[in-house]
């Protein structure tokens, strides 16, 4: 039933954007169907939600309105305003650090004037330092501490190995942004540690990005190793410390650009302890501080 149900949005979805690009091209439905080689029936059944529509009726469509397919397939397209094409093709022509980049100062400038966020989250990968600098700063300002694998376990009622076992990458994602949700609902001020993979879920990272004044929490590749194997993760051990470091490198490198749409960032390498927490408290003051 669930899954029916996302189908019928997505046609819903495809059909609105059949008709916004032909709205766009000034042409009717009449005409589309000539141009396209469809029945004009088909075609109002597609525009409605209503058809199952398979890649070769696309490309017609497409072709008939001169379009990229892909503007008809990706949701980016949903919104009608003609000027989102062409931001996105200047987009597309800029490097991931520079599309991070444009994407920050985007937030920046249209969330001026809104309610300052009174929630700080931290992101970045396992052995930054986001627990230890997290727990400092929400005691110091006297603000719940939560850590989201932690809601994530509570409600499933297991732990992270056997939620990824028995749901896989598509339950947990599930998972993860109903705890990101219920937590946000249940808590107008606190420090959130979100899980390093958060970043990588698109939904669950905006929903994220427009609660939190989020903090991007950096340190090089091998203090993130030296200090995992410190919690007590040994696995990189066992003759495999090359090609762990080599995966871990991998990541960083793959998330670099989602981890800089942060509003802020702080690097603990090659500092104490209390410096990280004195200058993360200081970007968190006008938050929690209020």
């Amino acid at each position: 039933m669930v899954e029916q149900a996302e189908f019928a949005v997505l046609a819903r979805r495809l059909g609105d954007r059949v008709k916004g690009f032909r709205a766009r091209r000034g042409m009717s439905r009449k005409d589309l169907s000539s141009h396209a080689g469809i029945s004009e029936r088909y075609l109002a059944q597609l525009e409605g939600g209503q058809a199952n529509v398979s890649v070769n009726i696309l490309w017609l469509l497409a072709q008939a309105m001169d379009t990229p397919i892909t503007e008809l397939i990706e949701a980016e397209a949903e919104a009608s305003h003609p000027d989102l094409p062409l931001a996105k093709k200047f987009l597309d022509q800029l490097t991931p650090d520079q599309q991070s980049e444009a994407y920050v100062l985007l937030r920046q400038n249209f969330k001026r004037g809104l309610k300052l966020k009174r929630r700080v989250a931290l992101i970045g990968l396992r052995g930054a330092g986001k627990t230890t600098l997290g727990e400092a700063v929400a005691g110091r300002f006297a603000a719940p501490f939560r850590r989201i694998t932690s809601m994530i376990e509570q409600m499933a009622g297991m732990d992270m190995t056997e939620i990824l076992l028995s749901t896989g990458q598509k339950g947990y994602r599930k998972l993860e942004y109903s705890a990101l949700e219920n937590t946000l609902e249940a808590q107008p001020t606190m420090v959130l540690e979100a899980g390093g993979s958060l970043v990588s879920e698109p939904r669950t990272f905006e929903l994220l990005l427009q609660s939190c004044f989020t903090i991007w929490v950096q340190a090089s590749p091998e203090d993130h190793m030296r200090r995992v194997m410190g919690q007590g993760d040994l696995r990189p051990i066992a003759g495999q410390q090359m090609a762990a470091m080599e995966d871990l490198k991998a990541i960083l490198e793959a998330r670099r650009h989602l981890y800089g749409r942060a509003d802020a960032v702080i690097n603990t390498s090659g500092r104490s302890i209390a410096d990280s927490v004195e200058e993360m408290s200081r970007l968190c003051a006008p938050h929690l501080g209020l």
